[in-house]
């Protein structure tokens, strides 16, 4: 535990750096890489852990983002924060009571459909009660604050990866992936623990949506509902190795990298670059790029000697064509 906190404060502090001394881009690069970081590292924790696919992280994203441009103006910054983290749990442990009995596609199926429905009953509630669609925002912080505030929740994020994984409800949630009806048995509370943890992932991803509302400065429910914030959250968090704790924060960096290069000047590229990583992953990777250790690149350097050894020795092409 020490010398993963010792890493996460190392990088915490070259990321302190940033504003300082990057241009716009760079940090708007760099919030992007913190934004998925705490995303991914949030939903690996529990999803990664007990092994159920959830698909609601653009819900709790969304949500945290209007109750920002709800109470931005009158709250203050920190309120706004912890406003949509702490709607966005309760909306969790409701819909976690709804669903956590299910799983696997059933489970996936059904938070993102709950994901639709919050987004279309916004939708009309904004047209009915309000008469229009979206929100402007009037009050923004300046980009030093919105940048350490992304920065602190991503480092909160990692900070409660490290300390839930080595607790007992780390324990229980990783029994509960091992073995859900033998976890109960043990005396395991699973609906209870389950809860938590989606609660938990919930309530980082609000907070992480109110923070991110104020780069735009009009938000409506296509924006910050978009089901790809979702969809790409759990693709780095799979690529980077959900079981893991640093591979989610690798894959944020390469995946922000990627999209910034490839996502506006060749889209269908990115795309494609992104099916690739996956079908890579699943193939060859199953443990994501957090298993990309030296141990297996030896293995795959003596793999490729042998077979190059076996290819050159003197009988291998008279056996080939006898």
């Amino acid at each position: 535990m020490r010398r993963d906190f010792l890493i996460l404060f190392a990088l915490a502090g070259w990321a302190l750096s940033v504003p300082h001394y990057g241009s716009d881009f760079a940090v708007s690069l760099a919030l992007t890489c913190l934004m998925y970081a705490a995303l991914a590292t949030s939903w690996s924790l529990f999803c990664g852990t007990t092994r159920y696919l959830s698909l609601a992280t653009a819900a709790f994203f969304g949500i945290g983002a209007y109750t920002s441009a709800l109470v931005l103006d009158a709250a203050g910054w920190a309120a706004a924060i912890g406003l949509g983290a702490a709607i966005a749990a309760a909306v969790a442990v409701v819909m976690g009571l709804a669903v956590l009995h299910l799983r696997g596609t059933y489970f996936a199926v059904l938070t993102f459909g709950m994901t639709e429905l919050i987004r279309h009953a916004i939708t009309w509630w904004e047209k009915q009660v309000t008469g229009t669609v979206g929100r402007v925002l009037t009050t923004v912080p300046d980009r030093d604050t919105i940048y350490l505030t992304m920065l602190a929740l991503a480092v909160a994020a990692v900070a409660t990866a490290i300390v839930v994984r080595r607790s007992r409800f780390g324990l229980a949630m990783a029994g509960i992936g091992a073995d859900e009806q033998r976890a109960q048995t043990l005396g395991v509370n699973t609906r209870l623990v389950k809860t938590a943890g989606f609660a938990l992932t919930a309530a980082f991803a609000g907070a992480v949506g109110a923070a991110m509302s104020v780069r735009w400065t009009y938000i409506d429910p296509a924006t910050v509902f978009n089901p790809f914030i979702g969809f790409q959250t759990v693709l780095i968090a799979l690529i980077g190795g959900a079981a893991t704790l640093w591979g989610p924060l690798i894959a944020a960096v390469v995946f922000s990298l990627l999209a910034e290069t490839l996502r506006l000047q060749a889209p269908q590229v990115y795309m494609m670059s992104l099916g690739l990583l996956l079908i890579l992953c699943v193939l060859y990777l199953p443990g994501g790029l957090a298993s990309l250790r030296a141990a297996t690149l030896r293995q795959w350097r003596d793999d490729l000697q042998a077979w190059w050894r076996a290819l050159r020795r003197p009988g291998a092409q008279s056996g080939s064509t006898a």
